[in-house]
């Protein structure tokens, strides 16, 4: 960037009034503080205010440090972080990076010039949680949007997380981090951006994050088939069909009649439906096939349950799911909660886990391991082999 582009303010001391009482101008300023040498603070026409260390290489060669933006760190937090960053190349470190020679960027693309113009497109084309990670991504880093995103650095990170943690899990913090850095790791692998900031930061450790599988006790399974009587024919086959395959909601009201193969007793969940987007293969039980056999009487279409007003895709079912439960005495059990009830099953009455995981698509064993706890004496069994 031309010096002249930039308008060279005389050196002062900077306090926090001074610094929030700067106003943008037409070209980008850059006040050098009178404390501690070096340390400069960058004013961009939008307004965005961030520190940089001004400094020289051993070679004399003139460089920049990114410090941060002006909104996370302090005056007093930026005059300690340049004095530890200036510590530390009169110490002879090597402090540079490939490309950051020459004063700050102006054209350094904003995180949600890339996002919008490159990975969002992406994204929405080639992965079938698109329109998720889009959301996530425009909910959890709006304060990151008008950030360049060579200036996004770990420590604002950190404050960030700090901040979420007293209102969110650290699971949830962490899958708003893993969309964030996928898409940085995405843009950097095909030199949209120069490099991926946050590529050494790691995730939030785990505790309890995973929530105990909800699954039906015996008394409560008898209740549910109990409302189930005198209820429209598709929701009880509907129900029937996932307690007794796993089936996820949207791959069943997206089921088509092609992947029921009564014959052979198989059930076809398409790759295009599945989570892991891996066609499965699920056998049929008895009652699933009865509830299969019985509904393809009365079924026309191509759908196996659609929608019994427009005839079209069924979108959700959540009244008649409420209604349901509700009349059943039920507490605390959705819809997804049948999958789980599906898995729960199977490993309390002794199926091993990796047929377990087959049967419900998992595509790494430890999603199955949460049920692991309902083996019945397995860990007994292991042990006790020690004895004979």
């Amino acid at each position: 960037m031309q010096e002249s582009r930039s308008y060279i303010v005389p050196t002062v001391k900077l306090t926090q009034t001074v610094v929030q009482n700067i106003t943008p101008a037409d070209r980008r300023q850059r006040i050098k503080d009178s404390v501690v040498a070096g340390l400069t603070l960058s004013v961009e026409t939008s307004g965005r205010k961030s520190w940089w260390v001004d400094y020289r290489k051993p070679d004399g060669k003139r460089s920049y440090h990114t410090i941060g933006r002006a909104d996370l760190f302090t005056v007093a937090e930026a005059r300690e972080r340049a004095k530890e960053f200036l510590a530390r190349v009169k110490l002879g470190e090597d402090v540079t990076a490939p490309k950051n020679d020459g004063p700050p960027p102006s054209d350094a693309p904003l995180l949600k010039d890339f996002l919008e113009e490159h990975y969002f497109p992406w994204v929405l084309a080639n992965r079938k949680g698109g329109k998720a990670t889009v959301a996530r991504l425009k909910a959890s880093f709006g304060f990151l949007m008008n950030v360049a995103v060579r200036e996004i650095d770990p420590l604002s990170i950190e404050k960030w997380r700090t901040g979420r943690l007293k209102e969110v899990k650290a699971s949830s913090i962490n899958r708003d981090m893993a969309a964030l850095i996928s898409s940085l790791n995405w843009g950097a692998g095909l030199g949209l951006i120069e490099a991926n900031p946050l590529s050494r930061t790691k995730h939030l450790q785990e505790r309890d994050s995973q929530p105990k599988a909800r699954f039906l006790a015996h008394d409560e399974r008898e209740r549910l088939m109990d409302a189930l009587e005198g209820r429209e024919e598709y929701l009880r086959n509907m129900v029937i069909v996932s307690l007794n395959t796993g089936i996820r909601r949207g791959a069943l009201f997206s089921l088509l009649w092609s992947d029921v193969d009564l014959d052979k007793r198989i059930l076809t969940l398409r790759g295009e439906d599945a989570k892991n987007s891996k066609t499965n293969y699920v056998p049929l039980n008895a009652a699933a096939y009865a509830a299969f056999k019985e509904w393809r009487k009365s079924s026309k279409g191509e759908l196996v349950f659609p929608s019994p007003r427009t005839g079209d895709r069924l979108t959700e079912c959540r009244h008649a799911w409420a209604s349901l439960v509700k009349a059943a005495g039920i507490k605390n059990f959705r819809w997804h909660d049948m999958r789980h009830d599906f898995a729960s099953q199977l490993v309390m009455k002794g199926v091993d886990l990796n047929t377990v995981r087959e049967l419900m698509g998992h595509a790494d064993i430890r999603m199955t391991l949460r049920y692991a706890h309902l083996a019945p004496g397995v860990k007994t069994k292991a042990v006790a082999a020690l004895d004979e």
